[in-house]
């Protein structure tokens, strides 16, 4: 049942003003920082080459490139540690442009896979280890130069950096090369420093933190961090506003002077309180900007704007001190159970290389799903993924790179806390991060690793309403420590009856990391709740009807257990196995499979019994009246009760929804079918009419028919309302339906299996 599908890269120029986040922050029109894209124009080589770090290296053979890039275009099916792995080259000629005169230049690379050495003009300035946190390069040169930078990127197999698991073994792909976007910075020399270049515990850049939130009002601080590049002293001025939009109102400031010595680095604090504020949530994911000026004088010397989100959140144990039910507890209220997905970051054909956009509509698709939390698989992702989740409402659970695998050598451990500190640094400022998984997921690990990890959470986050640490239950250290505890749903009863204080109850709140999984063999990888969209209508239901098992048992929980996040929302490749992971509400096109229907009419359904909420009413047709499909007709609807019509009238059932379902028995026969289409010569009517009814009235409707003849071919962007961007990175998915006159996608023709 796939579609023919393309994917459309537009190009374009190199000067693009960022309109994204860049280093944590989003312009701020002539505050004194220039932000260039520098994706465009690089020159790429696969496997090494000697001297192509040097100036003079003639590099005019190598393909022209631009990031976010893979090293490798592979087919969505080519799993099984097919993915190039080895040595790369990236090289970029480049003259600063002239506004960089008299300022502090960095290059700003968001990830690059695997371990790099960078060379600026055939010097060597950078080693690097790990493929999902930012690396900054300073340039020292001056406008008019000619540089000339060289990255060797090496996705290898190494065990000495994490995640150190052997590609052919891992349940995911590292695929390779400079895969996020690249941006040269201009800053004068007093400029707010970089949280992750200062390396400073809970220090450096901007750092926003709460004090008290309710309702009713709300405190807001804002630590900046500001240092002098100079070789002489500057009086300045730091200046924070907070404002619900950059430019609407007037926004309320703080204003603080000081004088910056030669080389002097000072973080000043300031408090905002917030009167009736608005607080974010999944239901109302509200959007504050703190817009951040340095000047001296009136000159703006640096600056940009953080967007925030004032939240609450608790969760409660069973021996809460004042006696509340145990929970999740959201702005002061106990908030419905939290129901996710992980995500990984791979895209057909070019692996983890997404563009922006593309982190947007991911977000956009989960949220639609009706997802209310994502748990990062199994390290951190884009950020521009992290602003999208942000704007949507989707809680996040980032975790450090890591997956089944435990170094004893020396320093391996302090590798993964190095890769939380800068984790927790780089998103900290975040409203939807709600936890952090500083642990290596599915790992045996010594306790006293535990423990320092949780500590970390602790000093790098040391204020009210942090992001709490989560951790498998079973792993040592964790039950008897850690704030949130990865179990399963009945983990919650099974430790009822044992007397208090005995340490085999579980008192914090429960959470399910991954759920849908029935994998009854894992060589073979045989299980129902895996299933691709070229299997068709069948295998995809029978796929949905297992995730909705899965999903409802996730309500049937005391108050203690949370929720849980389905594994894995997306298709994609991984190194252990030759089958791609199948068992996406999407395939790796991002294209829709009957689970989505599934989980957009349960999970809206469910939030709307939980919180008393309006919802959009939903009712979808999981059938596709062929001559293979199921004689029962199942409808996925958020409605008190669905009516089915077919022919016209002359069958007319109406049952109740049960929890997101319901299944009308023996309702389709192909054999009553054809004899409506060439007896009766009444084609016309043989469609299903599915009528969502709620408090006794039709309040949605659609209707199914059976394809005939192919006789079109119909094209559409899936852009979901996000535009290609002209900045030489950004791709769109192009689907092609084929159907017959009246528009019905024909889901049986063989063309539809095509991809390019």
């Amino acid at each position: 049942m796939r579609k023919l599908i393309c994917i459309i890269c537009i190009v374009c120029s190199l000067n693009a003003i960022a309109q994204t986040s860049v280093a944590g922050l989003f312009p701020l029109e002539n505050s004194g920082r220039l932000v260039w894209n520098f994706n465009a124009g690089w020159r790429f080589h696969p496997g090494d080459v000697k001297g192509a770090e040097k100036v003079d290296f003639n590099d005019k053979s190598w393909e022209i490139v631009s990031t976010p890039h893979t090293v490798q275009l592979m087919p969505a099916e080519a799993s099984g540690c097919r993915n190039y792995q080895g040595i790369v080259w990236y090289r970029k000629h480049f003259r600063l442009p002239k506004e960089c005169t008299g300022r502090d230049i960095t290059l700003h690379f968001e990830a690059i896979m695997g371990k790099q050495t960078i060379y600026v003009n055939g010097q060597k300035v950078k080693e690097h280890e790990g493929g999902y946190l930012p690396i900054t390069i300073p340039l020292s040169g001056s406008v008019g130069d000619d540089f000339v930078i060289a990255i060797c990127a090496d996705n290898s197999d190494d065990k000495t950096y994490p995640p150190g698991k052997k590609q052919a073994q891992l349940d995911f792909a590292y695929h390779g090369g400079i895969y996020r976007d690249v941006w040269l910075i201009a800053k004068n020399k007093v400029a707010i420093t970089d949280a992750l270049e200062e390396n400073k515990v809970a220090g450096g850049g901007i750092f926003v933190h709460y004090a008290t939130i309710s309702d009713k009002s709300a405190e807001v601080f804002v630590n900046t961090e500001v240092r002098n590049n100079d070789s002489k002293p500057h009086s300045i001025t730091i200046e924070n506003a907070l404002s619900a939009t950059v430019l609407a109102g007037s926004p309320a400031g703080q204003k603080t002077k000081l004088k910056l010595q030669a080389g002097e680095a000072r973080t000043i604090t300031q408090r905002f309180l917030v009167k009736n504020p608005k607080l974010w949530s999944p239901e109302t994911p509200y959007l504050y900007h703190i817009t951040t000026c340095i000047k001296e004088g009136k000159q703006s010397l640096d600056g940009g704007i953080t967007r925030i989100g004032i939240r609450s959140f608790e969760f409660v144990r069973t021996d809460d001190a004042q006696g509340r039910q145990p929970g999740f507890y959201l702005n002061g209220k106990k908030y419905h159970q939290l129901v996710g997905a992980n995500r990984h970051q791979d895209f057909a054909y070019v692996g983890n290389a997404l563009p922006n956009s593309q982190q947007w509509r991911d977000a956009k698709r989960l949220r639609d799903a009706g997802f209310t939390i994502i748990r990062t698989a199994h390290y951190p992702q884009d950020p521009s993924f992290m602003d999208a989740c942000d704007e949507m409402g989707l809680f996040i659970i980032v975790a450090t790179p890591g997956w089944q695998y435990w170094n004893k050598e020396k320093g391996w451990d302090e590798k993964v806390h190095e890769n939380t500190r800068n984790i927790i640094r780089r998103d900290r400022n975040h409203p939807c991060v709600l936890m952090w998984e500083p642990i290596l997921n599915e790992t045996r690990y010594p306790e006293d690793f535990a423990l320092k990890a949780l500590q970390i959470t602790k000093d790098e986050y040391p204020y009210p309403y942090r992001p709490v640490a989560a951790a498998d239950v079973h792993s040592a250290g964790v039950a008897e420590h850690y704030d949130v505890v990865y179990g399963w749903p009945g983990d919650d009863f099974a430790s009822d009856g044992l007397p208090i204080g005995d340490p085999k109850k579980i008192k914090q709140c429960i959470f399910t990391r991954e759920f849908g999984e029935l994998v009854d063999d894992w060589y073979a990888h045989n299980n129902l709740n895996r299933a691709s969209r070229s299997w068709g209508e069948r295998p995809m239901l029978t796929q949905a009807l297992s995730l909705y098992r899965s999903t409802q048992e996730l309500f049937h929980t005391t108050g203690q257990f949370i929720g849980g996040c389905q594994w894995h929302p997306f298709d994609h490749q991984r190194g252990y196995h030759p089958d791609p992971y199948w068992g996406g509400i999407y395939d790796a096109f991002r294209q829709k499979k009957t689970a989505f229907d599934m989980f957009e009419a349960v999970l809206s359904g469910f939030v709307a019994t939980e919180s008393q909420q309006t919802i959009k009413p939903i009712v979808t047709i999981a059938h596709e009246m062929t001559q293979f499909s199921e004689k029962d007709v199942t409808i996925f609807s958020n409605c008190d009760s669905v009516r089915l019509t077919m022919y016209d009238g002359e069958h007319c059932w109406t049952q109740p929804v049960d929890k997101g379902l319901v299944t009308f028995k023996d309702a389709w026969d192909f054999f009553e079918a054809r004899n409506w289409s060439y007896t009766k010569k009444n084609w016309q009517n043989v469609k299903m009419v599915a009528e969502g009814i709620i408090n006794g009235k039709v309040v949605c409707k659609t209707e199914k028919m059976p394809s005939r003849r192919s006789t079109k071919l119909r094209l559409y962007v899936d852009e979901m309302g996000k535009k290609l961007v002209a900045d030489g990175s950004d791709f769109v998915v192009v689907v092609c339906e084929v159907t017959d006159d009246l528009g019905h996608v024909r889901r049986l023709d063989q063309c539809q299996s095509t991809g390019c």
